[in-house]
């Protein structure tokens, strides 16, 4: 009953991470719109095994290595903050521009699975904070003495919640009406979603 409580604290505490505002959600969003929801639905699948990745990390003692090896981690984070100032610079470059609406026609051209599995996996990898965060809740919240069972319930969950949440995202963003109404207020979204993970960049960097 004990290890029952502490997994449902801890798999609160994903869901907590997974549900606040990010660049997973800036390419869910746009792979679901600009696509269809079945893009989204792949690019929700890469974020899950991007977050298979950094969970199984974290429990494997990465956050220890990068303890012991700052430059590690330093050159983790610079290399994540640079591709977070990269998503920030398209998405004011082109919040302007109408966005490119795949007629299905051509979307089996453009649209192929990998292509968005593989967008949404490269995001999540992007962000070595998700490494940390894994590891900091896993030490906070777990006790030393806690059964490898545990932790092997914990990362299936970790996974279905990411893919879960980010999946419910493209479902419903692919309806006509939340569709129609992300295009129409896609200038200031996208400027707004671009000053927020530039700002995230440059924490990243000074933290």
């Amino acid at each position: 009953m004990e290890f029952l409580l502490l997994i449902v604290g801890v798999a609160l505490a994903q869901t907590l991470a997974v549900v606040s505002p990010g660049p997973s959600l800036v390419v869910v969003a746009r792979s679901s719109v600009a696509y269809s929801r079945a893009a989204g639905l792949w690019t929700a699948l890469g974020l899950g095994v991007g977050t298979l990745v950094w969970a199984a990390a974290a429990m494997f003692g990465l956050q220890i290595l990068l303890t012991q090896l700052p430059a590690l981690y330093t050159a983790m984070k610079i290399a994540g903050a640079l591709y977070l100032f990269y998503l920030a610079f398209m998405l004011w470059r082109h919040a302007g521009a109408p966005l490119e609406i795949q007629t299905k026609s051509g979307a089996a051209d453009r649209s192929r699975p990998w292509r968005h599995f593989s967008k949404g996996l490269f995001t999540q990898l992007a962000n070595p904070k998700v490494a940390v965060f894994f590891g900091s809740i896993l030490v906070s919240l777990l006790p030393p003495d806690t059964p490898i069972w545990v932790y092997l319930v914990l990362l299936p969950i970790f996974v279905f919640l990411e893919i879960a949440w980010y999946s419910a995202v493209a479902v419903a963003i692919s309806h006509d009406r939340l569709k129609n109404g992300y295009l129409r207020f896609k200038p200031k979204i996208d400027r707004v979603t671009g000053t927020v993970l530039g700002g995230l960049g440059v924490r990243l960097v000074a933290e």
